[in-house]
């Protein structure tokens, strides 16, 4: 085995359940994060001090829209901080971008990285307390120890687009639980399900990942849940987006921290760290699907996740069959129907669809949930050595996907990723529908949604086709009969007329009655 291939030899969560008032900082948790990874390889908390890249997830306070927003200080630098806090000097320190996608591209970036000479040790870490924040904020307590006072603004790396553009994000596109219900129920609409059997699906789809969360130590939701119990809507489990209510959506308001430490097999053995817990990155691939979601061929797919799995695969020189473990990304339940489909994986697989029980019940969602995959699937894979494991991971609304395939057997050769511009080409070259503004006149319903508020029903969001074809975006009259009606039958396929609001900032559609 080349002394220049990139070795994982280190993993580290951290679920803090504590009150509020004593929370550790953004800083800190990551910090717990770095320091259980060197445990877990066998190093002291000091070793850390010779990173020489580290590269911090993004926070969910950084992204673009509401949460930039809010009045709270801020790491301006957070893998500066965090590198001081460690004593590292890194030549290589950087910040992502937005995107659940980022763990595991971050994963392969340093892999790169090592394998080019250019790292020996390296620190993928993130964390996510957007918990003990707003708890924080609700109550009027400060926030002493959340910021820095570094003055250099970090190097970024990852796509920085917004997620929608402006005409998306003015219908209500830019929040994730208005956006994925537009593709659960296209999907629905294709395979022809009706309202209360899909609905029955997704429970069944979600109860084994709660059973998976029951048994994780490190998850924010611990609770086995039956499958009638994710979908009936009670007081505790409102409707949040048609079809989803509560109970199938991730939840932001987690305090947990994950890191892992990838080294060179030189930098491994210079180090002494047990070659029991080495676990190598035997496959991997990135790319986006087409950028905003209007713009996507339909709804109910994703070149991205087929072509980076059909990538990582082949790099890995296995197949699905000889996969063991395997963690989808779950924000929604719509994200692990799709990957099942373009992976070739059936939604009922005796090996499982989850390796911590999933963004709604493991929970680190905003941007860091797939590092706590990897360190769930480090573990799982130092216990059957030999086995493979695979990791997928999504960013913004089925956008930005990464892959990764993971095994304790030594990788052969040399480590070479292919350059994701490879697979982005073949999706950015697909045919797509024409997108319209300001459609007028005649239209039908391509997919749609029903958002609620924690007082009911607040608006309907429509995707259709004009009569020319075209592709727009829209919302309905707010009345609680349209609303109603829309989540009573099937609203896709179903025509109306569509044209401005009186102010003309906005997109109606009324759906035809009958």
């Amino acid at each position: 085995m080349r002394d220049d291939t990139p070795v994982l030899i280190g993993a580290g969560q951290f679920t803090y359940r504590g009150s509020a008032e004593d929370s550790p900082t953004p800083l800190a948790m990551m910090r717990i994060a770095a320091e259980r990874a060197a445990a877990d390889a066998g190093l002291p908390a000091g070793a850390l001090a010779g990173l020489d890249a580290l590269a911090v997830v993004g926070f969910a306070v950084d992204s673009p829209g509401g949460l930039e927003r809010l009045p709270v200080p801020r790491l301006k630098n957070p893998p500066r901080s965090l590198a001081r806090a460690l004593g590292a000097q890194p030549d290589y320190a950087v910040y992502s971008h937005v995107g659940g996608n980022t763990p595991q591209m971050l994963v392969n970036v340093l892999c790169e990285r090592v394998a080019r000479g250019e790292s020996e040790l390296a620190l993928a870490v993130g964390a996510e307390f957007m918990g003990a924040l707003m708890k924080r904020l609700r109550s009027g307590r400060g926030f002493e120890g959340f910021g820095d006072d570094e003055t250099e603004a970090p190097e970024r790396i990852g796509d920085p687009r917004p997620g929608v553009s402006a005409q998306e994000a003015a219908h209500g596109l830019s929040y994730p639980v208005n956006t994925y219900p537009l593709f659960e129920n296209a999907l629905r609409a294709r395979d022809g399900r009706s309202l209360d059997d899909h609905q029955r699906r997704l429970g069944e789809l979600f109860a084994p990942f709660t059973r998976t969360a029951a048994r994780n130590p490190q998850a924010w939701f611990p609770t086995e849940r039956t499958a009638e119990e994710l979908v009936t809507v009670t007081d505790r489990n409102r409707m949040v987006s048609y079809p989803y209510p509560k109970y199938l959506n991730a939840i932001m308001e987690v305090d947990q921290s994950a890191g892992v430490l990838v080294a060179s097999v030189r930098k491994a053995r210079e180090l002494g760290v047990p070659e029991d817990r080495w676990v190598y990155l035997h496959g991997c691939a990135d790319a986006a699907d087409l950028w905003n979601p209007l713009d996507r061929q339909d709804f109910h797919s994703s070149p991205a996740i087929r072509l980076t799995g059909e990538r990582a695969f082949e790099m890995a020189g296995i197949g699905l069959a000889d996969i063991d473990f395997i963690d989808l990304y779950s924000c929604f339940p719509v994200a692990v129907e799709i990957a099942c489909e373009e992976l070739g994986i059936a939604m009922d697989d005796p090996r499982g669809l989850t390796v911590t029980g999933g963004l709604p019940y493991a929970g680190g969602p905003g941007n860091n949930y797939a590092m706590h995959s990897i360190a769930a699937m480090m573990d799982l894979l130092r216990a059957r050595p030999g086995a493979y494991g695979l990791v997928t991971a999504n960013g913004w609304y089925l956008t930005k996907q990464s892959v990764g395939v993971y095994s304790t057997r030594p990788v052969e050769g040399a480590w070479a990723r292919q350059d994701p511009a490879v697979i982005q080409r073949r999706i950015d070259a697909l045919p797509h529908p024409a997108v319209v503004d300001r459609p007028q006149g005649a239209a039908t319903i391509e997919t749609y949604t029903v958002a609620h508020s924690r007082d009911g029903y607040r608006a309907g969001i429509v995707v259709g086709r004009d009569a020319q074809g075209r592709r727009f975006v829209a919302n309905t009259p707010a009345d609680e009969a349209t609303l109603r009606d829309l989540e009573s039958r099937e609203g896709v396929g179903r025509s109306g007329q569509v044209g401005p609001s009186e102010d003309g900032s906005l997109n109606i559609f009324v759906p035809d009655r009958g």
